[in-house]
């Protein structure tokens, strides 16, 4: 048996998970926050401050005895360096979103959204490193001028604990969310990143799924590493087929696919796995914040609103929402509002109200799944993530609004469990103990699965009444979605 660690370091703190290699069995864990200094904006960071928490986290030997660490960490962060390694900034955050006018810049300089979904597969977004290198070439142009190479926040930390080699790697799931790195072509186009910043510089190299990004100094072996999303799908241990909805105050959805998706829309987002496959992506901007909206209104919490919920049947005695609370984003209506429809005297009731409101979120969610599923990728099952994916009002309507099986994995450290699971596949490679085409095989966390069965055809009549609810109110809005 030997061992393996996995590293998440997020937006707020650093996790570590050590595993039994074989098998991936949890043998220890450790966590610790970032440490911020006096008036540091939760947007930046001084990168020190990441090795500070993994100092914190390593505390009591969580550490000993490992044999190979994996490294995942927040996509779409910027580190800026100049040609001695050292930054010229604190790094830019996934959370900084001061780049909106410049990604719409870059979106127009290169003919719109067809042009950078083609170009790579994504249209630049305010957190993209490429529209946060324009900022920095418009706000701050004198460090812009001293950046001669750029790494994301994986990229870096890998760097360090390598000893900072003259060599910089990184993967092609975390470089397929640059917005200079084309996962259909597996190629960097150093001309957007010119384009953005207005001078070449130095990327690191990327490295295949299995390939080793090197030793440290005692001989420790370090993986490629990836971003968080592509390392949770690893830590999950999706196959293909396998979408992941994720419920936050808005939601994404994912799917593990065989090849690259383009979306001259721009609304699908073409990422590459940790793999060697992709992660066409799907956002909406409203998910919980549906619930959390119904849920005051009732004067009531999200346990509160679920209990209600299910006093009610399918399709909420004709009540109809749709949650646009806050704009949408799929489809395409920044600036509209939410709507309710249905009213009569028997469904102005709570429970209705509140049934409406999961039925709607969910079939927001289901519109996004539809967007993957015209552009060929297939669907087989649905893994339900975050904290409301526990609601028994999600769990009891899910099923049957996404026509699929519904997978509820049981909460973990699955970004972190990823990372040690591609330490695992890296280190079986050079020992020739693990095909390098294949990630071990690790046992996955019991996990609750919920079959429509005979809801399927109930299922279909509720997102039914809300699609016609939706055609009615806002027309055309999916046409170009479904071209």
């Amino acid at each position: 048996m030997g061992k393996v660690a996995g590293i998440d370091s997020s937006t707020t703190g650093t996790t570590i998970v050590v595993c039994d290699s074989d098998t991936g069995e949890v043998l220890r864990q450790g966590h610790a926050p970032h440490p911020l200094e006096d008036g540091e904006k939760p947007t930046e960071i001084d990168p020190q401050a990441w090795l500070l928490s993994l100092g914190e986290a390593a505390t009591g030997g969580v550490l000993e005895g490992v044999q190979a660490i994996g490294i995942s960490g927040q996509q779409h962060g910027l580190l800026a360096l100049d040609a001695g390694g050292v930054t010229v900034r604190p790094a830019l955050l996934r959370g900084d979103l001061r780049a909106q006018v410049q990604a719409a810049d870059l979106t127009e300089e290169l003919g719109g959204p067809g042009g950078w979904a083609e170009a790579v597969g994504a249209v630049p977004q305010a957190a993209h490193p490429v529209a946060k290198l324009r900022w920095l070439a418009q706000h701050e142009p004198a460090a812009a001028k001293r950046v001669a190479q750029v790494l994301l926040p994986h990229d870096w930390l890998v760097w360090q604990l390598l000893g900072q080699p003259p060599r910089r790697t990184t993967d092609r799931g975390d470089a397929s969310g640059t917005g200079y790195w084309s996962a259909a072509t597996g190629a960097y186009r150093t001309d957007l990143l010119e384009l953005a910043l207005g001078h070449q510089v130095q990327l690191p190299e990327v490295l295949a799924p299995a390939e080793p990004a090197g030793q440290t100094p005692e001989g420790l072996l370090i993986s490629a590493g990836t971003g968080d999303t592509m390392a949770a799908a690893l830590g999950l241990g999706l196959r293909p087929g396998d979408a992941v909805v994720s419920l936050g105050a808005a939601g994404t959805v994912f799917v593990v696919h065989h090849e690259a998706v383009k979306d001259p829309t721009g609304t699908v987002t073409g990422y590459a796995d940790a793999t060697g496959r992709h992660l066409p992506l799907v956002q909406v901007r409203n998910a919980v914040r549906t619930l959390r909206g119904t849920a005051d209104l009732l004067g009531t919490d999200l346990a509160g609103l679920s209990e209600l919920a299910l006093t009610s049947t399918p399709g909420s005695y004709g009540l109809v929402m749709l949650p646009y609370l806050e704009g949408e984003r799929t489809p395409d209506l920044p600036h509209t509002a939410g709507t309710l429809t249905g009213l009569r005297r028997e469904s102005m009731k709570p429970e209705h109200l509140a049934r409406a409101a999961f039925e709607g979120m969910l079939c927001g969610l289901v519109d996004a799944l539809d967007v993957l599923r015209t552009k060929g990728v297939q669907v087989h099952r649905v893994f339900l993530l975050g904290a409301a994916a526990e609601l028994p009002a999600v769990q009891a309507i899910a099923p049957a609004l996404f026509g699929a099986l519904v997978v509820v994995p049981p909460a973990a450290e699955y970004a972190a469990l990823g990372a040690a699971r591609q330490a695992a596949w890296s280190l079986g490679a050079v020992m020739g103990s693990q095909p390098q085409h294949e990630p071990p095989q690790w046992q996955t966390a019991q996990a609750r699965l919920l079959d429509p069965g005979d809801e399927a055809a109930v299922g279909s009549a509720v997102r039914q009444q809300y699609r016609a609810v939706r055609e009615n109110t806002h027309p055309g809005a999916f046409d170009i979605l479904h071209s």
